[in-house]
């Protein structure tokens, strides 16, 4: 099956990713967390909770990287 991948148009084998990746996100339930990924989560929502900052948003972070490019 992998071989008749790479027969496939460049737009398709994209396409075929994403909904691949749809189906992953949609079974996120399946994949449980370590407790190492769990205490990281934490950490980061502690940290967040202290200082508040929400960071910048998208669409200001994408304008200035394609300021850089």
């Amino acid at each position: 099956m992998i071989a008749h991948l790479f027969d496939l148009p460049l737009d398709e084998r994209i396409h075929l990713v994403e909904d691949l990746w749809d189906s992953i996100a949609a079974d996120q339930s399946a994949l449980p967390l370590t407790e190492e990924q769990r205490n990281e989560l934490d950490r980061r929502l502690n940290a967040y909770a202290s200082d508040g900052n929400k960071g910048r948003a998208a669409l200001e972070v994408i304008a200035d990287i394609r300021r850089k490019l």
